[in-house]
């Protein structure tokens, strides 16, 4: 087998799990109104169940009325129970073990029932960065309560048949907050040294093993390093550690970093692609040569050979691969049987996965928009009559509506029109830090191959051409193009460069460059970060309220972070106004007063692309009836043109 200490089997207590492949607690937006399990979140867990997964570690499941929004699974009542037991249910014919996890936040309560900032509690008066709370400490008789409901609600889980149970002290939630010198000021039983900063941790895993039973799994997922001033730190976690081993309540100790109080913290809690794979397995490494309790990692594992390194290594019994499994729900499967090039891998952009649950939406994934919409498209049935189609265009839109159509049986032939698939995607790549987005033009051609796609490169077509072939379907994905704003106040000695030319290297600039980010993405940021590092003086200017406006929030604060240390300045809140020889003149926004930079060489703008659109209404003159999909209908991103690819495959 090509991956031996992936598939062996390992007892976690009195638990067997049949390989070292496991899904870890990530929020799902996918559960009922009522904070309960439906055919959603069923048909998401089921998906990966199937698919030879080891185990599935649930999203949170609150415990206590004072925290329980919407969106949450709740284990507050016995109305948890019937939907626990279907997830429960739903792992058994697959050998799959399905554990929940219990949670309270604490001080880091970041969602709402109605709008209204809720009360939040801590230990001590201690707010937080982040969201800005400023905790109520518990009374003595409130510890006591919350403590009893981790009790009730693992007592819940353990009626439901799941086959275990995971405590959530990790990022910063409260049972940590409790743990933190810093944090914890309190004067009664539960603060002070570190035996009273331990006892509600403590009297939490005692209550549940007593209410749930000595056959289920229990475990503890925690941050061994919150990377915070203000945060747990390494040798504090491993001493909490140790003595929990020692009470002997415990199975398993899940590792991971980071915390939600800081915006520095909440960068590792979803580390995108700017980080190394497995970066934080050394955390569990530490922890696991001090005890000998199996210990968990995850955290940026996309890849079957880096978790088959790390179990080797010695560094973790078990490897969490959330993403991964978002991205590619047969992850496992593909690795058991050595089909690694069919893995479509992670890679790590954040944006329909952590992206999504911080707008309020469920997950899903750019690459596999079937993520989170497992009711609709999950299955793939063969249509019942099989089609000539025609996709013009072999960026990520056209490329998907492809491998999907070819898969339900279709005879599909793709042109594109350059040497090489990918569209936008191929710009994307060569940005810094950006190099692995390239990887969905990778995976999306490996699914093309697999499903018989013809694919023809260097290949342009037009109406005639189309109307030709006499396809019975014709799927347009011809894209956008880079186009210069329109204003009146460019003056002809202007240097104006568009980003595209830039990125390309086809563009010369100067050694004093502003770049005007209309679309306040990640584009702006990584020409400002590519330009600074190639020595030019940056300033980026940007139409909203913020650099990286429109990308998840950890990719854009590592940015602008990075950014700062290259002395980039940003000057947001403006429009562009016009531009001469030397000077870039701007708008604010709000006051509509002028902004001016002067002592510019290059004016990089970073604008609306234009849509590359006339072919469908040339093709609509011919008499036919073609379908588009992507940026040729409206320029956005690769998200909504491998979703529109989806789509327009599913409704041939």
């Amino acid at each position: 087998m090509q991956f031996p200490h992936l598939f062996s089997e390992l007892t976690i207590g009195r638990t067997r799990v049949k390989n070292r492949s496991f899904s870890a607690g990530h929020a799902t937006r996918l559960i009922e109104a009522d904070g309960t399990v439906g055919d959603r979140l069923l048909a998401y867990h089921q998906a990966r169940a199937e698919a030879e997964i080891g185990m599935i570690i649930t999203e949170v499941n609150v415990v206590h009325p004072t925290y329980e929004p919407q969106n949450r699974l709740s284990v507050t009542s016995d109305a948890c129970i019937p939907g626990l037991q279907k997830l429960a249910d739903m792992g058994r014919p697959y050998d799959c073990r399905i554990v929940g996890q219990l949670f309270h936040p604490g001080r880091v309560a970041g969602m709402s029932v109605d709008g209204s900032i809720m009360q939040t509690f801590g230990p001590s008066e201690a707010p937080d960065e982040v969201y800005k709370n400023i905790p109520k400490p518990l009374s003595n008789a409130q510890v006591w309560e919350i403590i009893e409901s981790y009790a009730v609600g693992g007592r819940r889980m353990a009626e439901a048949g799941l086959d275990g149970i995971e405590v959530i002290s990790s990022m910063g939630y409260l049972p940590s907050q409790f743990l933190n010198p810093r944090l914890n000021r309190r004067e009664d039983e539960f603060g002070g040294g570190l035996t009273g900063r331990m006892r509600f941790l403590r009297e939490i895993i005692a209550g549940i093993r007593r209410a749930a039973g000595d056959d289920i799994l229990l475990g503890i997922r925690i941050s061994a390093d919150e990377m915070d001033e203000e945060g747990m730190r390494p040798g504090e976690t491993l001493e909490a550690l140790q003595l929990l081993e020692q009470d002997g309540q415990l199975d398993y100790f899940n590792i991971i970093a980071a915390t939600t109080a800081s915006y520095d913290g909440w960068m590792h809690i979803i580390p995108h692609m700017v980080h190394e794979p497995g970066y934080l397995a050394p955390l569990a490494a530490d922890v696991k040569a001090a005890v000998s309790l199996p210990v968990f990692i995850a955290g940026r594992v996309n890849q079957p050979q880096e978790a088959e390194r790390l179990l080797a290594t010695g560094q973790a019994d078990l490897i969490g691969m959330v993403r991964a499994h978002i991205c590619d729900p047969h992850f496992t499967r593909k690795a058991k049987e050595g089909r690694v090039d069919d893995i479509r891998a992670c890679i790590g952009c954040n944006q329909a996965c952590i992206g999504h649950g911080l707008k309020g939406f469920s997950i899903s994934c750019i690459q596999y928009p079937e993520t989170g919409r497992e009711l609709e498209y999950y299955d793939k049935p063969k249509a019942q009559d099989a089609k000539t189609v025609v996709v013009v265009g072999g960026g990520p839109a056209g490329m998907k509506a492809a491998a999907v159509a070819a898969e339900r049986g279709h005879q599909v032939t793709l042109y594109e029109k350059d040497a090489r698939l990918g569209g936008q995607a191929l710009l994307a790549q060569l940005l810094p830090d950006r190099s692995e987005f390239g990887g969905i033009v990778t995976n999306l051609t490996r699914e093309m191959e697999r499903h018989g796609v013809d694919i023809r490169l260097n290949t342009p077509l037009d109406a005639g051409k189309i109307a030709a072939l006499k396809a019975d379907a014709v799927i347009l994905a011809t894209g956008a193009r880079p186009q210069l704003p329109g204003l009146e106040g460019l003056g002809e000695d202007a240097h104006v460069v568009d980003s595209w030319s830039v990125i390309r290297g086809e563009a010369n600039v100067g050694k004093s460059v502003v770049i005007w980010d209309w679309r306040s993405d990640w584009v702006g940021l990584g020409l400002a970060q590519m330009l600074a590092q190639n020595g030019c003086h940056v300033r980026l200017a940007v139409n909203g309220i913020v650099a990286g406006e429109r990308i998840p929030s950890m990719v854009r604060d590592h940015a602008v972070g990075e950014l700062h240390k290259l002395g980039v300045e940003i000057v947001p809140y403006v429009r562009l106004f016009g531009a001469d020889a030397d000077t870039v003149y701007f708008q604010h926004i709000t006051s509509k007063q002028p902004v001016v930079l002067d002592g510019v060489d290059t004016l990089v703008s970073h604008h609306a692309p234009a849509r590359v659109a006339g072919l469908e209404e040339e093709l609509m003159k011919l008499g036919l009836d073609p379908v588009a999909i992507g940026d040729c209908v409206n320029p956005r991103t690769a998200e909504e043109a491998v979703l529109e690819g989806l789509r327009a495959a599913m409704a041939l």
